[in-house]
């Protein structure tokens, strides 16, 4: 069974009883993935060369990137108009849910000392954002081959009206946030 057909056969119907939701249509459900590395550390080194970034990200994501450029010039930045501060793509469809599928079950389990996402990366309108600080743990990345380690930004846009729905929506996913820690020890006291 795909992840679509896991979505729409068992995650949808639990979705809707748990949110309360009458209509299907009302159900949060997932827009879009985008993947995002900044390369402005790069540009202001002098080594202007980013295309092994391209490379990395698509790589990862299975499609080419396009490379966004500043429209404003900050010196404080050390940016110009027109200069490449990042490499970023947009994934839809077949390829998004292929995508979130290996980030959830290969990629989050390669991470060094992983106990879960947090809970508090919810904008208000229920869209998570993480980041990551080598691209290393993506399986389409020799390790041998690198020159320079850099982190990758994911952003995951959700239909969802608030930061509950687009929780219950990437629980039901199969997103490991981390649990809640009771701290049931209670101290004693010293006579």
């Amino acid at each position: 069974m795909t992840f679509t057909e896991n979505y729409k056969k068992n995650i949808l119907p639990a979705l809707k009883k748990e949110l309360g939701k009458k209509n299907p249509m009302a159900v949060p459900q997932l827009k879009c993935i985008k993947v995002h590395v900044g390369i402005g550390s790069i540009m202001t080194r002098g080594n202007k060369d980013y295309e092994n970034v391209i490379a990395n990200v698509t790589a990862i994501t299975g499609q080419k990137p396009i490379v966004t450029k500043a429209k404003k010039a900050i010196s404080n930045f050390k940016t110009r108009i027109g200069l490449p501060t990042g490499v970023v793509t947009t994934l839809r469809g077949p390829r998004m849910y292929d995508f979130l599928n290996k980030f959830i079950n290969v990629v989050m389990p390669r991470i060094r000392d992983f106990r879960g996402v947090s809970r508090r990366a919810f904008d208000e309108e229920g869209n998570y954002s993480l980041g990551l600080k080598e691209h290393t743990v993506f399986p389409e990345i020799n390790p041998d081959d690198i020159e320079k380690s850099h982190g990758v930004q994911i952003t995951i846009v959700t239909s969802a009206k608030s930061k509950n729905e687009g929780f219950a929506l990437l629980t039901a996913l199969g997103f490991p946030f981390k649990k809640d820690e009771l701290i049931s020890e209670k101290k004693s006291k010293r006579k």
